[in-house]
């Protein structure tokens, strides 16, 4: 019997940076659309938010204060209510010279910046930045500590992630359609007071009001995956108060959902090709040991396997956790949860081998758990209610019916033969929203912000590279900053050229030239 490890926390902190897409139109991208401005009253009543102190008091976790930061609930009537939200720093160590604060959002959308912050950056960012910043993490309204958006119960949750996202025929497309109008419910009936009010462009505001009430004239910043598209909004919204900005793991906010999720699910193929040709020049490779394209085959063949015919999945796990099973839905996004780190591969090989050879879905169960934050008493954080309710608000529905993912797989399936089924069938998600979304997809210039760092992976599952580029060039300040490697991200993940570059810009605020590659 084969020992599977829990995912590594690195790995575990990337999977936050990846989930961007929860399938919130087609057609050909947009080209600029301002972002809406505020009125003098609504400008004039945020005042007394810009002007309140912050309350630090410790938290539990050495080095690290916790305070609560007020905001309007609704930017554009600030008078008719508020939101608490929920605010984390490590004080800059020294020696050198104070810059200010440096605010960091791993992505998501959902993913706690302060859980990063703490288990991450604040003590795993390089020594001369954590030395001369404040290491600041704001949990976006609606995510984790910040008035969490809350959806189903751990049992319904359960019954959710384990639903059949290929269906085979009407019936099943049927059940499928269902299972994401309970869930839109589910959000509706438990968070219906905020789900208006977690768009990016209201997190994007909040980030400014932190950054003046800790009085730094300029917001620094550094964003991972969905987290470079809220920079890029603030950045867009702020241009004058825009410091120093890294964008790594671009979003390209020019595409409709339908083409977000196009091109993630090449993303992953990408990154699954990658895989398959590290795993089959090993000697006991569950995938055979030809080539690539085979190894896809075989994978496929499996997940049909566990369509018609789930495993048991019981050795190992946590006590009282026995008698889960592993099908269709579980697997795939478990070893779609280890292509955002090649770290993680090892790991893959090992959970496929068990699952395939042996018939014991723990590992891939496990990588699966990491992925959706489930907990080993069967609950839940929060990070999948967060990322469809800022996608839905974000950016209109992928599709709406389930003939219009009919008449798109084959887009999809020629983008990834592996997972592009599954990846079309998670664009209805934002199909029944109770909420009608208030963004749409357009251009970002930022004319008048400072030099921004773009950093794009070239071989990245969630963020194709491709977004890098496209952000790098709508920006009117942007330099792109690429790194040839696999995973997703590039700062602090083992290239010394890519942090010296990153730490370069942050300390002196100087960019690389542009199109630099690591």
């Amino acid at each position: 019997m084969r020992t599977i490890a829990p995912l590594a926390r690195t790995a575990a902190t990337l999977l936050v940076a990846g989930l961007i897409v929860s399938g919130c139109s087609g057609g050909s991208s947009p080209g600029p659309a301002p972002r809406p401005s505020l009125d003098a009253e609504a400008e004039e009543a945020l005042e007394p938010y810009y002007a309140q102190k912050l309350t630090w008091r410790e938290c539990g976790v050495p080095g690290f204060e916790c305070g609560t930061l007020r905001a309007p609930l609704d930017y554009a009537k600030p008078d008719e209510g508020e939101i608490k939200l929920a605010v984390s720093r490590k004080k800059a160590t020294g020696p050198g010279r104070r810059i200010g604060s440096l605010l960091v959002n791993p992505g998501g959308p959902g993913g706690s910046a302060i859980q990063y912050l703490q288990a991450y950056a604040g003590i795993g960012y390089p020594e001369p930045v954590r030395a001369r910043y404040d290491m600041v993490g704001l949990d976006p309204r609606g995510v984790a500590r910040s008035e969490p958006v809350e959806c189903l119960d751990g049992e319904e949750m359960d019954a959710y992630t384990q639903t059949d996202v290929t269906p085979d025929d009407a019936a099943e497309q049927e059940q499928l359609a269902a299972a994401y109008e309970k869930f839109a419910q589910g959000c509706e009936e438990h968070s219906a007071e905020v789900l208006p009010y977690v768009s990016t462009v209201e997190a994007a505001r909040d980030m400014d009001l932190l950054r003046g009430v800790l009085g730094d004239e300029k917001l620094h910043y550094v964003g991972a995956s969905y987290g470079t598209f809220l920079g890029a909004t603030y950045a867009e919204l702020f241009p004058e108060r825009t410091g120093r900005l890294v964008l790594d793991g671009a979003m390209d906010p020019s595409l409709t959902a339908r083409q977000l999720n196009l091109g993630q699910t090449a993303g992953f193929e990408t990154a699954f090709r990658s895989f398959a040709k590290d795993c089959v020049a090993q000697p006991d490779c569950p995938l055979g040991t030809a080539d690539e394209a085979e190894a896809g085959r075989r994978l496929s063949a499996f997940f049909r396997q566990l369509d018609e015919k789930p495993i048991p999945a019981a050795e190992g796990l946590p006590a009282g956790e026995g008698g889960r099973e592993l099908g269709e839905s579980l697997a795939t996004t478990g070893v779609i949860a280890a292509m955002y780190d090649e770290g993680a591969w090892p790991q893959l090989r090992d959970a496929l081998a068990s699952a395939i050879e042996d018939g014991d879905g723990t590992g891939l169960l496990m990588l699966s758990d990491s992925y959706y934050e489930r907990e080993p008493d069967g609950t839940y954080g929060n990070i999948m209610f967060a990322n469809a309710a800022v996608n839905c608000l974000d950016l209109p529905a992928a599709f709406t019916t389930p003939q219009e993912v009919e008449e798109a797989l084959p887009d999809f399936e020629k983008a990834s033969p592996v997972f592009g089924a599954g990846l079309a069938w998670a664009g209805l998600t934002c199909g029944s929203w109770p909420e009608k979304a208030t963004g749409s997809a357009h251009r970002i210039a930022a004319e008048g912000a400072a030099p921004l760092l773009v950093v794009g992976t070239t071989r990245d599952p969630a963020t194709p590279y491709k977004w890098a580029e496209s952000l790098a060039d709508q920006l009117a300040t942007g330099t792109l900053l690429t790194y040839d490697g696999d995973g997703h991200t590039a700062y602090g993940r083992g290239s010394t050229c890519i942090d010296t570059a990153i730490n370069r810009y942050l300390l002196e605020g100087k960019v690389p030239e542009d199109g630099k590659r690591c």
